[in-house]
């Protein structure tokens, strides 16, 4: 959104500010502005003058010699030139010796610009030069009646009859101007308009705002009698205006308001179309003109479009139109795609006799999603897209009926068809002025804050203690609203510092972030380093890790609009990422690496997908170099130990992993529940990953740790009484596990049995074949009393029962 400081000014008439200091005040205020452009910059001592003679230069076919007056009183100073469009008589811009311009001939702009000096041209003085719009900063396209190549030529154009001779060029073309650019929050429907920025700039430094004056215009006749309107689709058309100009004289507009659209960055065409880009860009209210005799039926029907409809936008594209887009149709056609462009079946012409005006406010995400659809973004649909307000439409079209009028470019016709179902009012909002002054620890009294409010045009009921909100103010909805327009009138530098108030509450990790950090904790006490891999993956993975092609990990949530094969499903396992970062880091030659990730895998509930999928948390671990598989187990079971999961973890080697070592791996159980798994990445898996070390990893399922996981922890006392050791070996077939044994010790060991440990493990020339020996060292102890021999006997008896039925012995 960008706006001359002119333009507001003719709203604001008071208003005597600085550039830098609207900038500041009106940013501070709620109005952001990204910056100004000041068109004069680059410009300086550029006055009206008049070539009175002009003679050839007698050493340069293409330059002559103009005698130029530069001032009301006659003086005149010499100046050549090239240029081959201006002859006696001409009155034209003129730098001075010493002055400025923005840039040359051709367009281009140099920073700081252009400095004139006094000179010689082929042995004679020039004192100055004259100017072409480019050197003044500005182009063809701005000023129209600019010539092609040469010098710009004010008495070529009547609108400039009258002007002083030695009067400042730079004011007569509009450049002693400055364009701000804003940032218009989407909410600020109205500040999307000239009116709406001016309205906010009285407020913010307390000037009076004096809108335009719209009169009522027409002649006797009924708009009703031209042309008729339906709304077939009204929740798309909340509001539809249309009224009627006849004996159109088509011409230029007035130089104010090409100034003013110029320095909006909208190049003047002619008097109608410079007529409704004005008034859009003063209401934020888009507008559209059609030939009123091409509209057949004279009716207009605002309908959705037809699948398969074809239409010829004014620019000249076929568009493929289908139900989802409004149309704006006469009785056999469409004439116009609603908000968006109009149609070159009803295009104005320079032969057009009768007008239809049209101001609609229509669905603003419809209008967003249409244009997108069709690939065509439009002024117009930029304003739309932020949702309009329909009271603005009658005045806004009234406003452009009263420029016609104006301008002389045609007889309005009186009256309007106005087809507005839905009337939108005004709303109201409860105000508590002692909350507002709570919220921002201010002392300010009713009646100030109240004054804020009526600076924007939000009036207060004393009856009922509300503040009545217009339509147009759409970001006004309930008594934070008010708070925030008593903060930035007030000055939000001028809010005190204050302590607040309220209850302290003591903030804490949820229950599940406390198990994942424990798990951060453990794993980095270990040395290993955090990992991140992306949730999207490749259906090859699957393949890569020996995964059956029935197995149920390959049911996977497929990526709708994937960035690419490679990242088109949701992992249903997390070993890929692991083992990716474990290849990346082994080709660049780490030696020993070990890393931990906390991420989710995603197994649809049922498939095909009909429902959100079953999010898990898991927490993996990866391992090469030193270390084994019981350093990862030992690593897994210090975390176990320190969230509260007492309880012997049991290891069930009959995993079934297929990308795990077979001998070597485990699921691991609590509860009789499978938490998770361990053991040694299979061969060919590291062959497909490019690993060429032994490599272990250890998953566990978040879900089922943290259900099963404690916090409360007791303390008990140090021992008062000794402990009593026994050491035993013994010999058992290799398929009796360390875990089996150790389930007999806990469960024979009554409430005195304090510790066990393993220390040796032997398979060899002294043991028979298929059998190992296993040796454990078990610590006794009681709480209350000093343990007598006949007491470990007895238990230990109880143990030795329970090995044997295992079938194991005790070594000789």
């Amino acid at each position: 959104m960008n706006t001359p400081l002119s333009w507001i000014k003719a709203y604001v008439p008071d208003l005597d500010v600085t550039a830098q200091e609207y900038t500041d005040s009106m940013t501070l205020s709620g109005t952001k502005v990204e910056g100004y452009e000041k068109l004069d910059a680059d410009l300086d001592k550029i006055v009206v003058g008049k070539i009175l003679k002009i003679e050839r230069h007698p050493d340069a076919d293409k330059l002559i010699i103009c005698q130029v007056q530069i001032t009301e009183e006659g003086e005149t100073v010499q100046i050549v030139t090239g240029a081959p469009n201006v002859k006696e008589g001409d009155i034209v811009p003129v730098v001075l010796d010493g002055g400025r311009v923005a840039g040359g001939h051709d367009g281009s702009k140099t920073p700081g610009g252009i400095k004139i000096k006094k000179g010689k041209l082929r042995g004679v003085e020039s004192c100055g030069m004259m100017c072409s719009i480019e050197e003044l900063g500005s182009s063809k396209e701005m000023y129209p009646d600019a010539p092609d190549n040469g010098i710009y030529i004010f008495s070529d154009n009547p609108a400039y009859d009258g002007i002083k001779i030695g009067s400042s060029a730079i004011t007569v073309l509009g450049l002693d101007d400055v364009v701000f650019e804003y940032e218009i929050t989407s909410n600020r429907v109205d500040c999307f308009g000239v009116i709406g920025i001016a309205r906010e700039a009285a407020a913010t430094f307390g000037k009076s705002y004096q809108p335009p004056f719209v009169k009522a215009t027409g002649n006797q006749e009924n708009a009703g009698d031209y042309i008729s309107v339906d709304i077939q689709d009204k929740d798309l058309c909340s509001r539809y205006v249309a009224r009627v100009v006849k004996n159109i004289k088509i011409g230029p507009s007035p130089l104010w308001m090409q100034r003013r659209l110029a320095a909006c960055g909208i190049r003047p065409i002619n008097n109608l179309v410079d007529i409704t880009n004005y008034v859009m860009e003063e209401y934020s209210q888009p507008m559209h003109a059609y030939d009123l005799d091409l509209v057949a039926g004279k009716k207009i029907i605002v309908r959705r479009g037809k699948d398969g409809e074809e239409f010829q936008t004014l620019d000249g594209q076929v568009r493929k139109i289908d139900s989802s887009i409004l149309m704006i149709c006469d009785a056999e056609k469409p004439v116009g795609i609603a908000g968006i462009m109009g149609g070159e079946n009803s295009k104005i012409t320079d032969d057009v006799k009768t007008l239809l005006f049209e101001a609609a406010c229509f669905n603003g995400t419809n209008i967003r999603l249409s244009g997108k659809k069709l690939g065509l973004r439009t002024d117009a649909a930029a304003k739309f897209e932020k949702g309009l307000d329909p009271n603005t439409a009658m005045e806004a079209i009234n406003r452009a009926c009263q420029l016609i009028e104006e301008l002389g470019a045609g007889e309005v016709v009186g009256g309007a068809v106005d087809i507005y179902p839905e009337v939108r009012q005004p709303k109201r909002v409860p105000f508590h002025y002692e909350r507002t002054n709570k919220l921002l620890g201010t002392n300010l009294d009713k009646e100030t804050m109240i004054g804020y409010f009526k600076k924007i045009d939000l009036d207060y009921d004393e009856i009922t203690g509300e503040v009545i909100v217009p339509s147009w103010r759409q970001d006004v909805e309930c008594q934070a609203d008010l708070d925030e327009e008593v903060a930035r009138f007030y000055g939000y530098a001028n809010i005190p510092t204050t302590l607040p108030t309220g209850e302290a509450t003591t903030g804490k990790l949820s229950f599940k972030l406390r198990i994942e950090n424990m798990a951060r904790n453990i794993a980095e006490q270990f040395g290993f380093n955090e990992a991140m891999n992306y949730s999207f993956e490749s259906p090859k993975v699957f393949d890569k890790l020996l995964i059956p092609a029935d197995d149920k990990l390959r049911n996977t949530l497929i990526i709708s609009n994937p960035l690419g094969e490679d990242f088109s499903i949701m992992r249903t396992i997390s070993l890929n990422g692991m083992l990716e970062s474990l290849s990346t880091n082994y080709n660049r030659r780490n030696k020993n690496v070990r890393l931990y990730e906390l991420g989710s895998i995603y197994l649809p509930k049922v498939f095909p997908v009909t429902e959100l999928p079953d999010e898990r948390m898991q927490f993996t671990l990866g391992m090469y170099g030193e270390g084994d598989f019981f350093d990862l187990k030992g690593v897994v079971e210090e975390y176990l130990e320190k969230i509260g999961m007492k309880k012997l973890v049991s290891y069930d080697p009959k995993a079934g992993k297929p990308f795990l070592h077979p001998g070597r791996q485990a699921n691991m159980i609590y509860d009789n529940t499978v938490i998770g798994y361990i053991g040694e990445v299979h061969p060919d898996v590291l062959d497909n990953y490019d690993i060429g070390d032994k490599a272990y990893v250890a998953v566990l399922d978040i879900p089922e740790i943290v259900s099963r996981a404690s916090f409360d922890v007791k303390y008990e006392g140090i021992a008062k009484y000794p402990a009593v050791s026994r050491d035993i070996s013994m010999v058992m077939p290799k398929v009796i596990l360390a875990g089996d044994v150790e389930a007999v010790i806990r469960k024979n060991g009554g409430h005195i049995l304090e510790s066990y440990r393993l220390f040796d493990v032997y398979e060899g020339s002294q043991i028979k074949e298929g059998y190992k020996s296993m040796a454990y060292s078990i610590s006794f102890r009681a709480k209350d009393r000093t343990l007598e021999d006949k007491d470990v006997t007895e238990v230990m008896k109880k143990i030795l029962d329970g090995l044997s039925k295992l079938g194991i012995e005790l070594r000789q």
